[in-house]
């Protein structure tokens, strides 16, 4: 972490003795930063790429942050998604220095001491995954480690969140896939996942040990199971610093895109009627965001549930099902029962489509034309990922509704030209939240992070989409200002946590300068 490596001056050499170990040239971080990019260029597949940032990570990361820094949008599908799903799935064979702490259920009862054996003592920022449901890819045990790695790398490449402040951790409590389990080269234990009653007493124990060993620190989950990621997000937000970015994260920024979509028609939130595709724990945690927004503008509780549906595989979620989960319950719509999706637009007359299914294609053309039948802008979010998991690519929303679409989708899509406008589809990627928030979580040492800490961050991002992207249909700033873009939700979010009491420290005169002083630029190293 502190390597600079020909960026060491010749004091530098001098101090650490290492004139003869480096060739004499003195070069800047920035040439450095460049000719990684110029190897990343020369890679023949953006694994390849992955796997030559991997293996930067772990001899150099200072230069590692400042290749990210150099061309950060360019740069994020291959250290995030989509990339970083197939690396996951071939983990076990790409592994170089193990990278963070795994924490086997063999170990429980010893997580305290294990923890302790991390190196640097001041951690505010914890990544963490049970591997049992990698983006879309489902069960990858201890190969989900390439999850919190990633996020935490966008934690520094785009919160400017200093490397030595965060922890990724993997929990390895089996894995249910044989065909991973008896890879020779798969590096966790070979066994099925755990039962549920030692599952969450090992559980219990992490969080307890975390708030022991790192009591500044602020936990993300990542990646849970669809059984576990709602229970345990309920289990522990009233007790630690904790959010679960699939749920909350997701929720934040396709909030800001649906705002975003208001900003772009002249509408309020309350005048938009959603419906989902998907009715999972990611689906049903953006809509109590949407619902909270709707509310906040002076909306009932029942018109909130009234303006939001869900459609899952089998069909729309309505009161009669008697199959829907407790969470599923209040979006059960008082409508006829039906199977196909066209005829739930048809019936609801949604202005959003937001699609959080993993079932790639499911917006098909008749389903865009619908949209665009009873919209004059429809707004259209395809945001499972990766790609090949979409439910539409970009060029098939633009074409299929004549280019007035507001679309943003969770995977990446190239560059399109639309009627000799050259568009870049934007991408609802849980980068535009999270590292705000740990941000601000850092700057104020908030005890708690409550569902308003995210609706204050979906505002802030939605305010920041310039008129032009609006005009075209994109719904998120462009990525090439993403770092300053997440210095203001984090200064505005900051802003929340102190007028809400929810800071252990006291308010500085000047918030922004504060939260400002806190980023970490790997550039300004003299060694």
């Amino acid at each position: 972490m502190l390597n600079c490596g020909t960026a060491f001056t010749d004091a530098d050499r001098d101090r650490w003795k290492l004139h003869g170990l480096l060739p004499a040239a003195v070069e800047s971080m920035e040439h450095r930063a460049d000719r990684v990019l110029a190897q990343l260029r020369a890679c023949e597949s953006d694994i390849a790429r992955y796997v030559l940032l991997a293996g930067l990570l772990e001899r150099d990361e200072r230069l590692f942050y400042a290749a990210l820094q150099r061309d950060l949008a360019g740069l994020m599908p291959v250290i995030y998604t989509p990339t970083v799903g197939r690396a996951c799935e071939e983990y076990g064979h790409i592994l170089g220095r193990a990278r963070g702490m795994y924490l086997p259920i063999t170990l429980r009862g010893r997580l305290r001491e294990v923890l302790r054996n991390w190196p640097w003592p001041n951690a505010h920022f914890v990544v963490v995954t049970d591997g049992s449901r990698i983006l879309g890819l489902g069960d990858l045990g201890a190969n989900g480690m390439g999850i919190p790695v990633g996020k935490l790398a966008l934690y520094t490449a785009a919160g400017g969140v200093d490397p030595a402040l965060t922890i990724p951790i993997t929990l390895d409590v089996g894995c249910d896939d044989p065909a991973i389990r008896e890879d020779p080269y798969y590096s966790g234990l070979r066994r099925p996942r755990a039962p549920e009653r030692e599952y969450l007493a090992f559980l219990d124990e992490f969080v307890a040990a975390v708030q022991d060993v790192f009591p500044d620190s602020c936990i993300q989950f990542e990646d849970f199971s669809f059984g576990h990621a709602e229970l345990l997000l309920e289990r522990y937000k009233e007790q630690v610093c904790c959010f679960n970015d699939d749920i909350q994260g997701t929720a934040a920024v396709a909030l800001a895109g649906i705002l975003a979509g208001c900003r772009a028609k002249g509408e309020a939130i309350s005048e938009q009627r959603v419906l989902f595709l998907g009715a999972g724990g990611a689906a049903c945690g953006i809509a109590e965001l949407i619902a909270a927004a709707m509310k906040a503008q002076g909306a009932s509780s029942a018109h909130a549930r009234r303006s939001i549906r869900m459609f899952d595989e089998h069909g729309l979620l309505t009161r009669e099902r008697t199959d829907l989960a407790p969470f599923q319950v209040p979006y059960g719509a008082r409508t006829e029962p039906t199977d196909d999706l066209v005829s739930a637009i048809d019936d609801f007359r949604p202005t959003a489509l937001v699609g959080v299914s993993t079932a790639g294609g499911a917006f098909n053309d008749r389903v865009l034309r619908h949209m665009a039948r009873w919209n004059t802008r429809p707004i259209i979010m395809p945001l499972s990922n990766p790609t090949d998991h979409s439910e539409c690519t970009a060029l098939a929303a633009y074409e299929q509704t004549d280019g007035t679409c507001l679309f943003a989708s969770g995977s990446p899509f190239p560059v399109l030209d639309l009627g000799g406008a050259t568009v870049e589809p934007a991408q609802g990627n849980n980068v535009y939240i999270f590292p705000a928030i740990g941000l601000a979580v850092m700057a104020t040492r908030a005890d708690r992070i409550t569902d308003e800490v995210f609706l204050r961050a979906a505002e802030s991002l939605a305010e920041q989409v310039p008129a032009s992207l609006l005009d075209v249909g994109v719904l998120y700033p462009d990525r090439q200002v993403l770092r300053e873009a997440l210095a203001l939700i984090a200064i505005d979010v900051s802003t929340f946590i102190f007028d809400a009491g929810l800071a252990r420290i006291d308010r500085p005169d000047d918030i922004e300068a504060h939260v400002r002083s806190l980023t970490w630029d790997p550039m300004t190293f003299t060694g």
